[in-house]
């Protein structure tokens, strides 16, 4: 679990919510017309933008800003490593029903116990990668969109607030009503958009780029297990893929 998406979202919403209660009643600012115009519109214009399917990807793909990887970088070099070893002593073969953590690596290396050459494994697993950013990409865009379109809504229902409130000037009681719609919608969307929508979209982007870097160096150590590198090698090779803290993390742990 990602802790700092809960907590942001949490923390986000409770502090918009305590403000208002101690300036005013919490019934105030909850306005159902309002809520219909910029939630509903924008989940109607999403699915006019883009499939049913596509949709339930993205709330599938949207569930990636909660949780975190579980294998670090570290952890699957030190496996590589530990897998290159054993393959050179023992052959490929010796491979099979190893205890790999990472599912991408276990199946690359599966894919080379099973016979397959190096060649076609890049392919296959360069491919599976492809999607997976195709996958991911869609579902930012589509959070994206909604991020946009939200705000959109919100100003489509302040237009219709004022001109409800236009036509009631006659009528007193009507004018506190419209002009609630008028001024509620706005804040739905721009809450929506900018609490909700737009962080999920950017965090997912930030995840994206992480998998990918986590599977690029799956890859990387499969075909260095397969070309039958040595330790020193394979060492050299998957350390390009740490960044400077990860880096410096792993000379302290190794001088300690």
């Amino acid at each position: 679990m990602d802790i700092a998406t809960l907590i942001g979202i949490v923390a986000g919403f409770g502090l918009i919510i305590g403000s208002i209660a101690l300036g005013s009643p919490i019934g105030a600012f909850i306005n159902l017309p309002g809520l219909l115009i910029v939630l509903g519109g924008t989940l109607a214009a999403t699915f006019i933008n883009e499939s049913m399917a596509q949709v339930f990807s993205a709330v599938k793909v949207a569930t990636n800003a909660f949780f975190e990887r579980k294998h670090s970088k570290e952890e699957i070099i030190s496996r590589v490593i530990e897998l290159a070893a054993k393959a050179r002593k023992e052959g490929l073969v010796s491979l099979e029903g190893e205890d790999i953590p990472d599912p991408f690596l276990a199946r690359g290396v599966q894919l080379g116990v099973d016979g397959l050459s190096p060649e076609i494994i890049s392919a296959i697993l360069y491919g599976e990668l492809s999607n997976l950013k195709s996958r991911h990409q869609r579902g930012q865009a589509i959070f994206k969109f909604m991020g946009g379109t939200a705000p959109a809504m919100g100003m489509i229902g302040t237009l219709i607030g004022l001109v409800q409130m236009l036509q009631a000037m006659d009528d007193p009681s009507s004018i506190g009503p419209a002009m609630a719609v008028a001024l509620l919608t706005t804040l739905y969307g721009a809450v929506l958009a900018f609490l909700l929508f737009l962080p999920i979209a950017s965090k997912l982007e930030w995840r994206t780029r992480m998998e990918t870097s986590h599977k690029n160096l799956a890859i990387t150590g499969v075909e260095s297990i397969l070309k039958g590198d040595n330790s020193m090698v394979i060492q050299s090779k998957l350390d390009a893929y740490l960044s400077p803290s990860e880096k410096a993390e792993k000379a302290g742990r190794d001088k300690a």
